[in-house]
C-alpha cells in the first residue's frame, strides 16, 4: 500500500467520527473505552475494525463504549432507531459505520455493548 493511501485512508476514517455535543467525558470513561472489547470473539473483531477508532478514543464526538453518561439518552431512542442511524450513517458516522463485514444482528449486539447493555465485556 502506498503511503499517501495509507494516510488518506486513516483520514477518511477518523473524518467518519462524529463531532458532536454534550459534556467531555471524564478520565474514567476514557481510560475505560479504550481498554474495553467485547467478549464475543467475532464481535471483537468487528468491534476493533470498525468502531474502536472513533468510540474508544475521546475527542471524535462519537460516544466512547462503555460512557454511560453519553449512551443513556441515545439508548432512550430505542435499538431500533439507533440501529438505522448506523446502517444509514449519523452526522459524521458513514453508513454502516465502516464495518463492511456486519450484519443487522451485529450491529445491534456492537451497539448495546458500546451503551453498556449486553453481557460483560473484557479489558
Amino acid at each position: 500500500m502506498r503511503p499517501s493511501f495509507a494516510l488518506t485512508a486513516a483520514l477518511l476514517l477518523l473524518a467518519g467520527c462524529a463531532r458532536g455535543g454534550g459534556q467531555p467525558p471524564n478520565d474514567e470513561a476514557v481510560a475505560r473505552a479504550a481498554t474495553l472489547k467485547p467478549a464475543d470473539a467475532h464481535l471483537a473483531v468487528l468491534y476493533a475494525s470498525a468502531c474502536h477508532a472513533c468510540h474508544g478514543q475521546p475527542g471524535t464526538g462519537a460516544p466512547l463504549a462503555g460512557d454511560h453518561v453519553a449512551w443513556d439518552p441515545r439508548w432512550a431512542k430505542g435499538l431500533p432507531a439507533l440501529t438505522a442511524s448506523v446502517v444509514g450513517g449519523y452526522r459524521g458516522m458513514p453508513a454502516g459505520g465502516q464495518c463492511f463485514a456486519c450484519t443487522r444482528a451485529d450491529y445491534g449486539a456492537l451497539i448495546r455493548f458500546m451503551a453498556g447493555r449486553d453481557a460483560p465485556a473484557t479489558h
